[in-house]
């Protein structure tokens, strides 16, 4: 999947920093990391649906982001977290 641009709202940074410790940096770099990509659910409009990238930071941090992906190929960041568990032994297994 080829992303285009990320779409940061000011009130998912904050959300981010705050509730899960991550900051942009660490899940744009997610995006460069050769994510898993895998959908999650159909958008409320045509062609933006929802899906998950599974990825590691540079720092080595294991992430998962949720974000929309837009018509455009533009990915709307919804939340970024640690990868549970389960999400690492899958994505280790790649």
């Amino acid at each position: 999947m080829r992303i285009n641009e990320i779409i940061w709202l000011d009130a998912i940074v904050d959300k981010l920093a705050r509730k899960h410790g991550v900051d942009v940096d660490e899940a744009e770099e997610v995006f460069d990391s050769k994510p898993q990509f895998r959908f999650v659910e159909k958008g409320d409009r045509a062609g933006e649906d929802v899906y998950m990238a599974s990825g590691q930071t540079n720092g080595g941090r294991y992430l998962t982001v949720l974000f929309i992906r837009k018509a455009n190929g533009d990915a709307l960041i919804l939340s970024a977290r640690d990868m549970a568990n389960w999400e690492r032994k899958r994505y280790e297994r790649k």
